[in-house]
């Protein structure tokens, strides 16, 4: 199989540039970084800082489990556009330093989670391709937006990383 750190490091770089940008919105509106921090699209859904958090969590697990190494676990206490941006670089130096070896025969891994109060089990290409790059993608797009409805000045090419 072959490692699915570059996907899930370039749109985390991608997050990170995102958040950088929500951040010079509130600075030159003077608005209060904790407004869009905190901001949902619907009171029952993750908020943009849960969203960045839920993003990490699936690329670093993504890249532990399919490479049989163990889960960095993270205090999930960030509350700045600062801790969010050490969150997204944590998680990318722990990415970046797994071998590629270590993904060999991913694709036949049996992968077991738990999801909430379900109990999971993947082979290695289902869980990458049915559950972890959706759920990545799921958390990223809500993160963006949240910022884009809150009027973030970002668009497509910045999802997609600049390319």
């Amino acid at each position: 199989m072959q490692s699915p750190i570059p996907t899930f490091s370039h749109s985390l770089k991608a997050l990170s540039a995102i958040l950088s940008k929500a951040e010079a919105h509130c600075a030159g509106r003077n608005i209060d970084p904790a407004v869009l921090l905190t901001a949902r699209l619907f009171p029952d859904m993750f908020n943009t800082t849960r969203n960045v958090l839920a993003a990490c969590d699936t690329a670093k697990g993504a890249a532990a489990r399919l490479s049989g190494t163990q889960i960095p676990r993270y205090e999930d206490n960030e509350t700045s556009f600062a801790e969010l941006q050490a969150r997204i670089q944590k998680t990318l130096d722990f990415m970046t330093g797994v071998p590629e070896a270590a993904f060999e025969d991913a694709e036949d891994r049996t992968i077991d989670m738990k999801a909430g109060t379900r109990e999971l089990t993947f082979t290695g290409s289902d869980y990458l391709s049915i559950f972890a790059t959706p759920n990545f993608y799921f958390h990223m797009s809500t993160a963006y937006n949240i910022l884009r409805h809150n009027g973030v000045e970002i668009g497509k090419v910045d999802f997609l990383g600049g390319r």
